[in-house]
């Protein structure tokens, strides 16, 4: 069954507007769960290493 949190964070997910750790969050649903609606749905899932980089970049300071 889906919920409407699921397909909207799917969605966003596969915009690229949310990482996988948000859109399950999102969802309410572990990040395995949520991997694996994706691909059932034929989403793909992008490598772990991409989502790391974008947030773990440092800040720009004001000072």
């Amino acid at each position: 069954m889906h919920t409407h949190a699921l397909t909207t964070a799917m969605t966003l997910y596969q915009s690229g507007t949310l990482t996988l750790s948000q859109a399950a969050t999102r969802a309410g649903r572990s990040e395995e769960a949520l991997v694996s609606a994706l691909h059932q749905h034929g989403v793909e899932v992008r490598e772990q290493e991409e989502v790391t980089a974008a947030t773990t970049e440092t800040p720009a300071r004001a000072d």
